[in-house]
This record gives C-alpha cells, sequence and structure tokens, in this order.
C-alpha cells in the first residue's frame, strides 16, 4: 500500500479543491421523495446497447416490472420505478446534451408491486453461477457514474484472474455525499454486497477505500466489516482518489498498464452504490430501480435523496425547496466530472449521483488562450500525462502525436484543466482527441 506522510493510503500526483461544498449536505440524512405524478425513465441507462422496450403506451405495469430488455451482452435491463400507466415512449432531453428515448408513466398514487425475483437469503451458498444471473436480472449497472453494466464487470475473461475486490467509498468529488450516507446509514448493505462480489469472483481480498474526511463513515463500517471478511481503508483526501486505477495503487501498490483495465492488475473496483443495490437484488429480490441523490449547491435546502429513476431534475430541485440566487451551471454529477446541463427536464438515471446548481460566481468560463507552459496540469495530472502538450497537439489536429503520447490513458477528470492559470479548456480538448482516435481506430477495422 502508498502511505502519505500522514499515514493512510494515497497516489501520486492529484489536486486538493478548495471549499468542496461537502459540508452543505453531508451532515443531513437521507430523505425519501415523496410520488411523483410522473416519470420519464430514460432506456439507454448503461453503457454499450441500450436495451429494447418490453412495454408500448396505454400498458399498466407494476413496481419493478421489466419496462426494458437487454439487447446485448453489453446491456441491461429496466425496470418500472413505481405503478402506473405507460403514457408514452417519449423524447427527452438526455443528460449528454441531445434528446433520449424514455418510457413515461403516470403513476397511480399506490406504487405497489412485488418482488419480482426470489430473494437468495443463502446467498453464502448460492452457485455463484446464480449470483451473477441475479446481477443481470436486476439491471445492475456501475452507480458511480461510469454505468457499466456490473454482470459483465463481474465476467472477466479465464485470462484475466482476479485476487482482489476494491469497493469505492472515496467519493472525492466536491458536493457529493451520496455515499456517504449510505456507508454511514447502510453499512451492512454495502458490507453484505461486497461479500456476494467476492463470492461471485472467488476472491478473498476484500477492500472498501474510504477518504479520511467521512470518519463516521468509516467508524461505521469498521464495526461490521470482519463479519463479511472486508478491510475498510481509510485514504487521503485527494482528488482523484476514487479514480479505480488510482484507488488500486494507492491501496493495493498494483499499477494498471497504459492502455490496460484494472483486471489486468487483477483487480474488480465497484462502487459502495452498487454494492447495495446488489445486496437488495440478492436478498430481496429487487431491481434497480432507486438511489441517493445529492441535490446541492443554490438550493434552499441542500440534502441527499432517495430518488426513483426517471425523476424530472426540476422535482428535485423542488423537494430541495427550489433556488437561490443566480445559477450559473447545472451539474449531473460532481463539478469535476459531471456534465452540465441545458434543461431542468433530464430525467435522473441510474448513474446519477448529484444534481448540483452551481452559483453564478463558483462557475468559471474557460477561454481558448495560449499555453502559458506553467506546468501545473502535469504536476497535478494523476496519469502523470503531459497535459498542456496533448491539447496543443490536439488543438492542431495532431492525433498521431497525442496518441503516442498516451491521450487514451486520460482519466478526464478535471485536474488539469482545474489548476491552468490560463483556464485552457484542457478537458474538452483531450476528450475531442479521444473520441477523434477511437472513430480513426473503428474506421481501421472496418
Amino acid at each position: 500500500m502508498n502511505k502519505s506522510s500522514r499515514g493512510v493510503m494515497t497516489f501520486k500526483g492529484g489536486i486538493h479543491p478548495a471549499g468542496n461544498g461537502k459540508e452543505l449536505s453531508a451532515g443531513k440524512p437521507t430523505q425519501t421523495a415523496p410520488l411523483l405524478a410522473k416519470y420519464v425513465v430514460p432506456v439507454a441507462e448503461n453503457a454499450g446497447k441500450p436495451p429494447v422496450p418490453v412495454v408500448k403506451k396505454g400498458d399498466l405495469v407494476r413496481k419493478y416490472q421489466l419496462l426494458a430488455e437487454p439487447s446485448g451482452f453489453v446491456s441491461a435491463a429496466l425496470h418500472a420505478p413505481t405503478s402506473g400507466e405507460v403514457t408514452g415512449i417519449i423524447e427527452v432531453p438526455g443528460s449528454m446534451g441531445v434528446p433520449v428515448t424514455a418510457v413515461e408513466i403516470t403513476a397511480d398514487g399506490l406504487d405497489q408491486g412485488e418482488a419480482p425475483f426470489e430473494p437468495l437469503s443463502d446467498w453464502r451458498d448460492t452457485d455463484p453461477a446464480r449470483l451473477l444471473e441475479r446481477v443481470g436480472e436486476a439491471g445492475l449497472v456501475g452507480m458511480g457514474g461510469a454505468s457499466f453494466p456490473t454482470r459483465v464487470k463481474l465476467s472477466p475473461p479465464p485470462d484475466k484472474p482476479i485476487d482482489t475486490l476494491i469497493l469505492n467509498g472515496a467519493e472525492c468529488e466536491p458536493y457529493l455525499t451520496a455515499d456517504h450516507r449510505l456507508m454511514l446509514e447502510n453499512p451492512e448493505r454495502v458490507l453484505t454486497g461486497a461479500a456476494i462480489i467476492g463470492r461471485i469472483l472467488n476472491v478473498r481480498r476484500l477492500f472498501i477505500g474510504v477518504e479520511i474526511n467521512k470518519r463516521d463513515a468509516i467508524d461505521a463500517l469498521t464495526q461490521l466489516a470482519g463479519g463479511y471478511g472486508v478491510q475498510v481503508v481509510p485514504l487521503a483526501v485527494q482528488y482523484p482518489q476514487g479514480s479505480e486505477k488510482q484507488l488500486i495503487k494507492a491501496i493495493t501498490g498494483r499499477e494498471v498498464p497504459s492502455g490496460g483495465l484494472p483486471m489486468d492488475a487483477r483487480t474488480v473496483v465497484q462502487n459502495v452504490g452498487t454494492a447495495a443495490a446488489l445486496a437488495d437484488a440478492v436478498t430481496l429480490g429487487i431491481p434497480l430501480v432507486e438511489r441517493i441523490v445529492t441535490v446541492t449547491g443554490a438550493v434552499v435546502n441542500p440534502g441527499n435523496w432517495k430518488l426513483k429513476i426517471g425523476t424530472p431534475v426540476i422535482e428535485a430541485v423542488k423537494f430541495a425547496g427550489g433556488v437561490t440566487g443566480e445559477i450559473g451551471k447545472l451539474i449531473l454529477g460532481g463539478p469535476m466530472m459531471g456534465f452540465a446541463q441545458r434543461s431542468y427536464e433530464v430525467p435522473v438515471a441510474k448513474n446519477t449521483s448529484g444534481i448540483l446548481l452551481l452559483p453564478e460566481d463558483e462557475a468559471l468560463n474557460y477561454g481558448s488562450g495560449g499555453c502559458i507552459r506553467c506546468g501545473r496540469c502535469v504536476q497535478g495530472c494523476p496519469m502523470h500525462l503531459m497535459s498542456c502538450a496533448l491539447a496543443t497537439a490536439i488543438e492542431s489536429e495532431r492525433y498521431d502525436l497525442a496518441e503516442a503520447n498516451h491521450v487514451m490513458d486520460c482519466l478526464e477528470c478535471g485536474s488539469c484543466a482545474y489548476v491552468c492559470p490560463a483556464r485552457r479548456p484542457l478537458v474538452q480538448h483531450l476528450r475531442r482527441g479521444k473520441a477523434e482516435i477511437r472513430k480513426r481506430r473503428t474506421a481501421v477495422k472496418k
């Protein structure tokens, strides 16, 4: 393990965002949102192929009923967040700035539905293949933001043996506290999920990494962790501590090779929210239809809410008392890796960790001025990339140079842009370069 000067686990590089905003909601217990009259559930809520709707306008659905079935191996099932009538398969604003297909459900006010799967209360003796099947049935995806289908992530190829599981409880993004409240309020769900994943992967090294600014959550987990064979690892407060490669380095000392995946370091990393949802799917037989979301920033009552999938953002803002002052940006996720939104009608999805209304005076504008060669982006990059040189190459459309200098290893964490005194849009440049390189690689394959 890699220790900092304070004796806690960490990695080299990264930054320390000032005034991280967590104090607005960290002490607020999770509240369950009241039932809405209508939900719009995006169909494409997973990385890979979107599922295919199996309902149509006019259908009556029960809570937990299947709305869309997987369309391939890298796809995830979608279920109804409440009972009611399907009043349309419509287009709604998407979190990535383009319209997306959604199932519109007008709630009947009863919120009724039975668990669709048989609870596997004897999971310690259940065949791992059956547990993995349940993960797929429940439509689980990575809830930290990537939304990669969990069933696929827990199915490493035979030539990639896994010996370590790490649950990501770092929650290093400023403002976000949803994972913090989950670990503090429901540690047994998180630990049960860790143990079940350990059984699926057949590993005995189980860790949960938690930043030390969540001491109460560390204590809550530690009290129970021994009974589940899990070790709680305190981590330094350092962004992006929760990134998979940095988490693996901090806890195990292993390096994920350039261009590689965590499985190349014999490790699987899962978000604590995913682990808790997995525990529910196995022990209770229910699919993923709701999650904890931090609603914070320039709102009257910042806090953490248990929201149903398909909740329009505008309704979540109302739960928090509405806006205060001038809003500079509406962001889904955190300010470092989240995405700014054009509309308050964007719905909550399985990977929505936060809804941030950034005040006008905190929403920085980036320009396209020249690099001043200060080197701060290089010092802050957790992947030790020459972000300034990569951005310059991409601006000049020298994608070959960017690829040769490992731009594909960029995490898009935003550390470089955060420390850049010239306010260059470095993340946007690097993201554009990666997209262009992927397009060219696809063209070559074809």
